[in-house]
């Protein structure tokens, strides 16, 4: 990483000066207090990067720096500065300001205008020009010269409000960024605190405030974007849900700011408001769940997955949720209405928060079904920093766990099993995926420990383990775990042991959360050892496969024929739809995998493919059917599962029940349905 001109004046500066103020340099370098900040967090990674300890800043503005920055840095010869002049520009940087001349003028524009503006020779523009064009090109937009009107950028009125916005905040943040935007798109000092005063007017009538960082691009977006409409250069209609954007208070407030203009457009108002409402806040009082219907449930349900697939029970909840929602309401429209811009803090994600990263973002569904669309990435960064501020605050470092996977090469259904399982075992773990063979040797995340049923090879600590373990594999499994990992076993917990001791002394009130908090204490020690069911409340096999979920046959014709037949009770039932035989025959011809064992085979789709409730149902047939060319199946179980995790209880017993030979050749033997759910039942209590 090098420092850009502006951060390396900067360090140069307080490196010399360690008494100088935020304030001092802002005076000095023209620069705003937030472009202050950014380059402050630039430095800071770069330090980082050289093992140099980080600048903090102090709430008077005053800057704290380690006493051996100067001797690990020398400023004349080991650090060099990758620019002397500040008036230089990079070639992104000229290119932003030909965006910004080309989307704010008011007369035609030659060659000669852009060598003017940027103190740089004609063959040096027409390179950047063709940087020019490729941006227009990626954003849907196209970039042309005429001979009457110049260079110009046309197309679709939303892309290239969505490119001005982008690039105005692209070039406030360079070296005397507010003077370049004033300079370049024509505006005056007066309209601009005109615009200031309509903001901070609107901030009184909303009840909030926005970041610093919003309070300064706005007038200038909002008075380049009345200047397009009264060029004639109006947005039009485009995907809006209008209710959902007229009934806010942002609406109002858009009202407010163009009382003094005339003739703006029902669409124009409907966009203005749009950007209001995906403009970052920093503090809000009217900030409720009605704001958005479910924002808040799907927050507390990601961060329920979060806590799972970490294992870390987050504390001070309700506040957490409130910064959440806080970012998540501008989020929402931005996600929604793709005006999501990508941001400069995915590099400093990816080194320090790669595996919390990663298990944000598999905690994310949640948020992902109440917007309706995938979330952008840059999105998800900012939900990182939140939840990983978050944690540090509570003391906890993910980087400092141990992180494990699991590969299995026998199928989505048993590999999922295999997760769930190993990380009820560990929960001081932290589990970051189950992979395929093949997933496995690609894997770029960082990780200590393999989880696997077949031998691989690899340098991180392994451990051969049983697809299906019973509760004495269990015991073994994580007792030489633990004495691998940590040189010694360590006792064994029980967190329904402890609970039914307290309830011989006292009343407890609130079982679950006891039990969590119980929980949560245990788990500070990272070496004990504890078992805790998280499938109590999971139903047993016996109670899906019921007598009516049971079919006798002699025989069918094809294995799609045998599918069909097992799934007619869950059918009658409406516990699946004909949409989800249909994806389980589909799956057939590609996943070998649903065969689990001798005779037996479990056909099974996606949640999302046509599944209303958890349930299963079982086919025996006295003759074999021809499953995947080898395989000659007897008994055909149907697994419609709603979730990952509810079926894994019943899946578990199940796969039990197939490797006892006696009791498999006795299903297949059985006379009656009431026969086969009396072996079944056999299978309810965990070995």
């Amino acid at each position: 990483m090098i420092l850009d001109v502006r951060s390396s004046h900067l360090l140069r500066e307080v490196m010399k000066n360690p008494n100088i103020s935020s304030k001092e340099l802002e005076k000095k370098y023209q620069l705003s207090r937030r472009q202050i900040g950014y380059s402050f967090e630039k430095i800071n990674i770069w330090l980082k990067s050289k093992n140099i300890p980080a600048i903090e800043r102090t709430n008077n503005g005053y800057f704290l720096i380690d006493k051996s920055l100067k001797s690990r840095i020398s400023l004349d010869e080991d650090f060099r500065f990758r620019y002397e002049n500040l008036s230089e520009l990079s070639k992104m940087q000229r290119v932003n300001m030909i965006l910004l001349m080309l989307l704010s003028k008011n007369e035609e524009l030659s060659l000669a205008h852009f060598t003017s503006e940027l103190k740089v020779s004609k063959n040096t523009v027409m390179d950047d020009l063709k940087k020019v064009k490729k941006i227009a090109d990626d954003s849907g937009l196209e970039f042309r010269y005429s001979r009457k009107h110049g260079y110009l950028i046309e197309g679709k009125e939303f892309n290239i409000r969505k490119l001005l916005i982008s690039t105005i905040d692209k070039i406030l943040k360079m070296d005397q960024g507010t003077e370049r935007v004033r300079r370049i798109a024509q505006l005056s000092d007066e309209e601009i605190m005109e615009f200031r005063r309509k903001i901070e007017q609107v901030e009184k009538s909303l009840n909030l405030k926005f970041t610093d960082e919003k309070i300064e691009i706005m007038p200038y977006i909002l008075i380049l974007i009345l200047r397009r409409i009264r060029q004639g250069m109006q947005i039009g209609s485009f995907y809006i849900n209008y209710k959902e954007i007229s009934d806010t208070k942002e609406y109002l407030a858009t009202e407010e700011i163009l009382h003094d203009f005339k003739d703006v457009p029902e669409e124009e108002r409907l966009f203005i408001t749009l950007h209001l409402l995906t403009t970052n806040v920093h503090w809000s009082e009217g900030l409720t769940e009605e704001t958005i219907p479910n924002l808040v449930q799907a927050l507390d349900e990601m961060l329920v997955l979060f806590e799972k697939n970490t294992c870390i029970f987050l504390k001070d909840r309700d506040q957490l949720l409130r910064k959440l929602l806080l970012h998540m309401k501008p989020a929402y429209y931005r996600i929604k209405y793709h005006l999501t811009e990508a941001n400069d803090m995915y590099e400093m994600v990816s080194q320090d928060f790669k595996e919390l990263h990663h298990l944000v973002k598999k905690s994310i569904q949640p948020l992902i079904d109440l917007i309706g669309c995938d979330i952008p990435e840059s999105e998800v960064v900012y939900l990182t920093m939140l939840i990983g501020g978050w944690l540090t605050r509570q003391g906890e470092n993910i980087s400092k766990r141990m992180k494990a996977v699991v590969v299995c090469p026998k199928g989505v259904s048993i590999s999922r099993l295999m997760f769930s399982t190993l990380r009820e075992l560990f929960p001081e773990f932290i589990f970051l995926d189950s992979l395929s063979i093949r997933e496995f040797q690609e894997y770029s995340m960082d990780y200590d420990i393999v989880f696997a049923p077949v031998f691989l090879e690899t340098k991180k600590k392994f451990f051969l383990v049983n697809s299906f373990l019973g509760y004495e594999e269990k015991k073994r499994l994580r007792k030489q775990v633990m004495l691998e990992l940590y040189g010694y076993v360590p006792n064994e917990l029980n967190i329904e042991d402890i609970l039914e001791i307290v309830e011989k002394h006292c009343v407890i009130k609130d079982r679950k959360n006891l039990s969590k908090q119980l929980l949560e204490y245990i788990n500070q020690n990272q070496t004990a050892e504890f078992s805790y069911d998280l499938n109590t409340k999971n139903p047993n096999l016996y109670e899906l496969i019921t007598p009516s979920m049971i079919t006798l046959r002699h025989s069918v014709n094809s294995w799609e024929e045998a599918i069909e037949l097992a799934s007619q009770p869950l059918l009658k039932s409406n516990s699946i739809t004909k949409h989800y035989i249909e994806a389980m025959i589909q799956r057939c011809h590609y996943d070998p995998y649903i065969v689990i064992g001798p005779n037996t085979a479990i056909p099974h789709a996606a949640p999302d493919e046509g599944v209303n409730e958890i349930s299963m149902s079982l086919l025996r047939l006295r003759k074999g059917v021809t499953f995947a060319a080898d395989y000659s199946i007897q008994l055909v179980i149907i697994i419609a599962a709603l979730d990952k995790d509810r079926h894994l209880r019943a899946l578990t017993q199940l796969m039990r029940l197939v490797r006892n030979d006696q009791d498999r050749q006795q299903m297949i033997n059985a006379k009656s349905v009431y026969e086969i759910h009396e072996i079944i039942k056999k299978y309810a209590v965990d070995q």
